[in-house]
């Protein structure tokens, strides 16, 4: 049986994004439970240097996003970053869900030696899509899933491995 790129990236982003948005829902009750400022979670850090959840959270949406466009060969959806609440940021994840599971299968064809083109910090490089997947895309991805898991569970939010994996 030969795995697809498709089958190796959306499924992967949709189960690592449904874990985000439990966790979420579980930090949003957590805060109305303990009558604490929902910006105590919102803008924690595990570091002063490292973005907060707040942001940590946008990101892996963007990735998301980001590699699935690219790999269906669409563009990639711009999304300005605006959530300020646990309600728009669960928003953001099922959006980022829906726009993930609802690309065409057929974009995907080939996809892992499509040319990916990334601009960052004003430097252009070229790489191929199973590349990009699996040493970009993905590892970025899992970065910021775990570190908003940890800056949740670091500050008392009752969460387990089970939540961060989501449903499979």
């Amino acid at each position: 049986m030969t795995l697809t790129i498709h089958q190796a990236s959306v499924p992967v982003f949709v189960q690592g994004l449904k874990g985000l948005k439990g966790v979420l829902a579980k930090a949003a009750a957590h805060v109305e439970a303990r009558k604490l400022d929902p910006d105590s979670l919102l803008k924690a850090r595990l570091f002063p240097d490292m973005f907060p959840l707040l942001r940590q959270a946008q990101i892996a949406t963007d990735f998301a996003k980001g590699c699935c466009a690219r790999l269906a060969g669409e563009e990639v959806p711009a999304w300005d970053d605006v959530e300020t609440s646990f309600e728009e940021l669960i928003a953001r994840v099922d959006r980022a869900i829906a726009y993930v599971e609802g690309l065409d299968l057929a974009k995907f064809d080939n996809a892992e030696d499509r040319d990916i083109t990334l601009v960052r910090r004003g430097e252009t490089s070229v790489v191929k899509g199973l590349a990009y997947l699996q040493g970009q895309a993905q590892p970025n991805f899992f970065f910021h899933l775990t570190t908003a898991y940890a800056i949740l569970r670091h500050n008392g939010v009752e969460i387990g491995k089970r939540d961060f994996l989501g449903a499979a």
